[in-house]
């Protein structure tokens, strides 16, 4: 039996998005033209071999059997068994075809959907849900993978051989079609109430089922503190109660299909009444002859059977059409930090440039108002400030993972719109706070930076950081696997394989958001000196959460309720007793560190 999952009322399709959604899908299928006709002319000649079959029966009993002419009889067994081979061959072909087309289609689509996902801004994950977005490409590409594999060469089969069973039955004798016509209305009628009511139910049994994963997963994943509460028995019975939840709407969905299926199979035993028994009478009146009732009793099996089987897949087809058009929504997502038509490479080296930038996330507050700053070629800059003061989004905006709302960002002159963003990449690296791994090897993660790197070249920027030896300790070395996450490896290795990216980058600025805030003291030191190493020769920018490091940069930048306060050497700030000095003196004071002097 075909079950498939409920689809939300705003899920649905009306008949413009549903034509617009087959009207893309076909630009989306015409390097498979080939395959699709062949598809195509497969499930034609698979429709045609079913018909054929009831049609040399009636051959068979009225020249063959009540003719009594052997020949006929035997042509008419042997055409049945050439057609019931040919229904194989066409059957499978079919089959192989439109699956082979849809997973073609399926893997194109999640490419198509995971490149764009990689290209689209910082702006678009602001305003986007994580798992909304991974439920694009697992619950909607499985909604569409379930139709290609189980349902999409059924429905288009039982489709055309509804239309073409109803037209060859009504061209052999359309008053015994009009006869068996009269089941046809409570059997259109029911199956309208079963996929309205069906549905309904299944979409219960999702919203229980991901009810029932929901705890579940809080089970497993909140064990500690369950069994530390000893509430076992609390949780265990919370599970009870939705499963018994998700018992219960499994259990209305299978009394609509017990209600549904016997209307069809009593149609189905209906319709051959009347045409056994009606046409019996035309037969006695030689109106019809024995074999055209024969091909009617074997023919009508095709009207109700793919009435009933079209319904059952009717939620699977509006569901796949749904995720159809999220997928193609998101496919249409703008990139927000776009290349402009004739960008310019940025040059080698140059100054960094904040002219009156002003910046607001979407719709939201401004974050940054009216920022003014020159960053010198080669020069360390702090940014420091209180949390939420805007010190991350000026930093974010110097590597241009958003652009100002107001102003320019400009380096070497060129403002950072106007570049191409391969020159842009290669020029400002940034490095976030937490060192972020693939699954891998370290190789791996560090040729990151540059995919054309050589071993050679990635041991280099190892030995840049001062990484090398700890790395080619390990067991395995630089192919050590880091597991998903980098699991296998400790938050202080991870951040110095991020570094190590950065130096193989070798770009002209590095954005720093403070590399060893969050190391214990043991590590920090190992990070710090490699950090120390990888900021040589570099103009950095590093969002400073210590005052420690701002003592060594030669500039500090104070951003206050997102404006810049204060910009200036260290020293000058703290003589000038203004915000800086306050931070300066709070932070002392906080970590009993001694106070330059």
């Amino acid at each position: 039996m075909w079950m498939a999952a409920g689809v939300d009322a705003e899920d649905k399709l009306d008949a413009a998005a549903a034509r617009q959604v087959l009207r893309r899908s076909a630009r989306l299928l015409r390097p498979h033209r080939r395959r699709v006709v062949g598809a195509v002319a497969m499930v034609v000649l698979w429709t045609c071999t079913v018909l054929a079959g009831p049609y040399l029966v009636s051959v068979g009993i009225d020249r063959g059997i009540k003719e009594g002419n052997a020949a006929a009889l035997n042509l008419a067994v042997a055409g049945y068994v050439a057609v019931a081979a040919l229904a194989y061959v066409t059957n499978r072909r079919q089959i192989a075809l439109i699956s082979r087309v849809g997973e073609d289609f399926l893997r194109e689509l999640r490419i198509r959907v995971f490149r764009h996902l990689q290209r689209l801004s910082m702006p678009f994950y602001d305003r986007s849900k994580a798992g909304v977005l991974v439920s694009r490409m697992t619950s909607d590409v499985d909604s569409l993978a379930e139709l290609i594999q189980l349902g999409l060469a059924m429905f288009v089969s039982n489709a055309l051989l509804l239309v073409v069973s109803l037209a060859v039955l009504t061209a052999v004798s359309w008053q015994l079609m009009l006869v068996c016509a009269a089941a046809l209305p409570p059997v259109i009628l029911a199956s309208v109430k079963f996929q309205r009511d069906s549905n309904e139910a299944y979409l219960e049994v999702r919203d229980n089922i991901g009810n029932t994963l929901s705890h579940l997963q809080e089970g497993i994943a909140g064990v500690r503190v369950v069994q530390a509460f000893a509430r076992e028995d609390v949780e265990v019975g919370r599970f009870e109660r939705g499963n018994r939840e998700l018992y219960e709407s499994h259990m209305r969905s299978v009394a609509i299909s017990a209600w549904y299926l016997p209307v069809i199979e009593l149609a189905g035993w209906g319709t051959t009444a009347l045409a056994v028994g009606i046409g019996g009478w035309w037969v006695h009146q030689g109106a019809l002859t024995v074999g055209t009732v024969a091909f009617f009793v074997l023919t009508l099996s095709n009207l109700f059977e793919p009435v009933q089987q079209l319904s059952q897949l009717f939620n699977m087809v509006q569901s796949a059409g749904a995720g159809l058009q999220k997928l193609y929504e998101l496919l249409d997502t703008p990139v927000d930090v776009d290349e402009r038509p004739g960008a310019i490479d940025l040059p080698e080296t140059g100054d960094i440039e904040v002219e009156r930038v002003s910046f607001a996330y979407g719709d939201g507050p401004t974050v940054l108002r009216d920022v003014s700053l020159r960053i010198p070629a080669g020069a360390r800059l702090a940014l420091v400030g209180p949390t939420g003061a805007g010190k991350s989004t000026l930093a974010k905006l110097i590597a241009r993972f958003y652009d100002p709302t107001e102003g320019h960002v400009r380096f070497g002159g060129v403002d950072l719109r106007d570049a191409t963003l391969s020159s842009l990449r290669s020029r400002i690296v940034v490095i976030p706070q937490e060192g972020f791994l693939f699954n891998g090897t370290i190789r791996d993660n560090v040729r990151l930076a540059r995919a054309g790197a050589s071993d050679a070249e990635v041991d280099d920027a190892l030995r840049a950081v001062g990484a090398y030896e700890r790395f080619a300790a390990l067991p395995d070395g630089l192919d050590t696997e880091v597991r998903e996450r980098g699991s296998r490896l400790s938050a202080g290795e991870k951040q110095l394989v991020s570094l190590a990216r950065a130096a193989l980058a070798d770009p002209a600025v590095l954005v720093l958001d403070e590399a060893t805030s969050s190391l214990d003291p043991g590590t920090e030191a190992l990070v710090e000196a490699a950090v120390g190493r990888l900021m040589e020769g570099r103009t950095v920018v590093v969002i400073a959460h210590r005052l420690s490091t701002a003592e060594r940069a030669d500039l500090v930048a104070v951003v206050t309720g997102g404006e810049l306060v204060e910009v200036g050497t260290h020293d000058e700030l703290v003589a000038r007793g203004g915000a800086y000095t306050a931070l300066y003196e709070t932070w002392v004071a906080g970590t009993g560190a001694e106070p330059v002097q």
